[in-house]
């Protein structure tokens, strides 16, 4: 059974962090070749399976109370963390050639533009 992520300025900003890494990926090949690019899109990605576990969490089940909406939203950032670490452990010991400019730019990018979501309007 696949989730489905409820609201669309999540599912808008999820989008602008795609282009983002994509064009950090883009940026990253100009300037610091292959393993730049890579590195990048690496970084990009990781955040946004992160922001994507957090928003399937988030829009998964209807909340009714107030006590209800601060757990979800705390189990959800607590998954959204352990998910980055992990990853960010993972790609830092397993990918030996990655340019860490590349990917740490891309993925403080990744972070911002999905913080941007609130300026989308439903």
């Amino acid at each position: 059974m696949f989730a489905r992520i409820d609201s669309r300025p999540m599912r808008i900003a999820m989008r602008w962090q795609i282009y983002a890494t994509l064009a950090s990926g883009l940026l990253a090949a100009v300037f610091a070749g292959a393993h730049g690019a890579a590195s990048a899109l690496l970084g990009g990605f990781i955040n946004q399976t992160a922001d994507c576990a957090y928003a399937i969490l988030v829009s998964g089940n209807r909340i009714r109370t107030a006590g209800n909406t601060l757990r979800t939203l705390f189990r959800a950032e607590a998954a959204r963390i352990v998910l980055i670490v992990f990853q960010m452990g993972w790609v830092l010991t397993s990918y030996q050639d990655v340019v860490h400019a590349a990917f740490f730019i891309s993925f403080a990018v990744s972070v911002i533009v999905f913080r941007m979501a609130i300026l989308v309007r439903e």
